[in-house]
């Protein structure tokens, strides 16, 4: 189980520090984004941390599994949050976000496995 926690963590890392790392220079499709489901633009650096910090504690829970467990738990919350900012606004193309919860979740069963 650790091998598939360190496959999905890493993947899942790997998208979380770009998309921060696109929304710390305010990408225009990022941002664009971000406007349809009314984010203002105030919460941006905010977000793009929290995204950071989960990149970083996913992998940091490679060699302490409490971390892993820890940043797991968080991403998957941030991305639920995400869904439902898609639901509140009606605005239907969720995939991105939904798919990204599913990978955060699966991240979190298999550091709970391992």
């Amino acid at each position: 189980m650790f091998i598939g926690y360190v496959v999905v963590a890493g993947l899942l890392a790997l998208v979380l520090a770009a998309s921060a790392t696109l929304t710390f220079l305010r990408n225009e499709t990022i941002l664009a984004n971000m406007r349809k489901v009314a984010v203002p633009d105030s919460l941006l650096p905010v977000l793009a941390a929290l995204k950071a910090a989960g990149a970083v504690g996913l992998v940091a829970g490679m060699g302490v599994a409490p971390l892993g467990v820890a940043a797991a738990i968080g991403v998957t919350l941030y991305f639920i949050g995400a869904v439902a900012s898609h639901l509140r606004v009606k605005h239907y193309d969720l995939a991105p976000a939904a798919v990204l919860t599913l990978l955060s979740a699966a991240a979190l069963a298999l550091r709970l496995a391992s």
